[in-house]
């Protein structure tokens, strides 16, 4: 369930370039069908999470699974751009209904550093779609076209509709199910817009994604046009990267069990920037070629991927009574930050220094909001 907004994203990365070919259509506009997934996904989640919240868990993900199948379908036979865009978001909406109930089953059964360590897990399922879709997805438009990339996604939506059916129990029984109606539920946003350091955590995430999201949405321009990388060199490095996202999930759930979540993230966002200053500062520069890109840009995501794990949990743990509304609301950030962000390396030119220039952006955007809207820095402030 995690791992399905990734996977559509990533399995569809290097068609990039050919879709705009093949669309006669602008990179700028290209990019926006990744960004139309993850605004999609913010929409959907925000109306996910009530819902989940007043009918379980399982029934909103077997909905949304079946409209990214509809969604991936349709994908696969529209004529341009435009109608691929507003598919995309479609399919972003019906992805969320997996990410949201993802992290509110998290939530019904764990709290505080259980929840970091299975929320951890979750990004190491999240950080090997890059190590294998842009690869598959390469593999596959190389031998039947870019549009072949929708007909798999279909058949894996499918498959995980059977999957959650068959073998995902219900982890919010009726009587712990909040009665109101989606009017009435959709209010507890209200209880949850009041509370300032959830609103500071749950955006941490997003800004996080923001930075993963600009290099995801910049690389395969950046890599292919600029540094002349082929398709299948692209989606290897793609994988390394990945592999970083993977490590540091690993290492997050060892460092939680020693330390408090919030001491890892306020440990995190600080590196993570000093690593995407390096980054902009050697782009600037134009000194060292390729390995001048990929070896900052390795630690920074890295290091990167251990902050949305541990802000959710400790977003999530203030308010476990609405636990589908809270997860909704951290994914929907997530999602509609990243969203936003993301395009803005092709609307400052698509380039190396455009990413790196939006990445170091996010970063320290994120370590502005931990440092003035959170007591993390504080003395005498958060201990838990």
């Amino acid at each position: 369930m995690a791992a399905l907004p990734a996977v559509t994203t990533d399995l569809y990365l290097p068609s990039l370039p050919v879709v705009a070919a093949e669309l006669d259509t602008s990179d700028a506009l290209v990019q926006a069908t990744i960004t139309g997934v993850l605004l999609g996904g913010a929409i959907g989640q925000l109306l996910v999470g009530p819902l989940s919240d007043r009918y379980g868990r399982k029934a909103p993900v077997m909905v949304g699974v079946a409209l990214h199948v509809i969604a991936s379908v349709l994908c696969m036979l529209t004529p341009g751009i435009w109608p691929l865009i507003v598919l995309r978001v479609v399919q972003g909406v019906g992805n969320a209904a997996a990410t949201v109930c993802a992290m509110a089953v998290i939530r019904d059964r764990y709290s505080g550093a259980g929840a970091s360590i299975l929320m951890s897990r979750l990004m190491l399922v999240i950080g090997v779609a890059p190590l294998l879709a842009p690869t598959a997805g390469g593999l596959i438009a190389g031998l039947w076209g870019w549009r072949a990339t929708f007909a798999v996604l279909a058949v894996l939506g499918l498959a995980l509709m059977v999957v959650v059916h068959r073998s995902m129990p219900e982890t919010l029984p009726p009587e712990r199910r909040r009665p109101e109606g989606l009017v009435g539920a959709l209010r507890g946003y209200r209880v949850l817009l009041g509370d300032g350091r959830f609103l500071a955590l749950a955006l941490l995430p997003g800004l996080g994604m923001g930075a993963l999201m600009s290099y995801v949405a910049g690389s395969p321009f950046v890599l292919q046009q600029e540094y002349g990388l082929t398709e299948s060199q692209f989606a290897l490095v793609f994988a390394v990267n990945g592999a970083g996202l993977v490590l540091g999930a690993q290492v997050n759930a060892s460092l939680v069990r020693r330390f408090a979540p919030v001491s890892v993230v306020r440990v995190a966002i600080p590196v993570a920037a000093l690593m995407a200053v390096t980054l902009l500062a050697l782009m600037v520069a134009d000194v060292g070629g390729l390995l001048a890109l990929l070896v900052p840009l390795w630690l920074l995501l890295a290091v990167n991927s251990v902050v949305p794990p541990n802000a959710s949990a400790l977003a999530l743990t203030r308010h476990g009574e609405r636990a589908g509304a809270a997860a909704a609301m951290i994914g929907a950030f997530q999602a509609g930050v990243a969203g936003l962000v993301s395009p803005l390396v092709g609307v400052l030119g698509g380039d190396a220094v455009a990413m790196a220039v939006v990445i170091l952006g996010a970063v320290l955007a994120a370590l502005a909001v931990l440092a003035i809207a959170t007591p993390a820095y504080r003395r005498g402030g958060w201990v838990d």
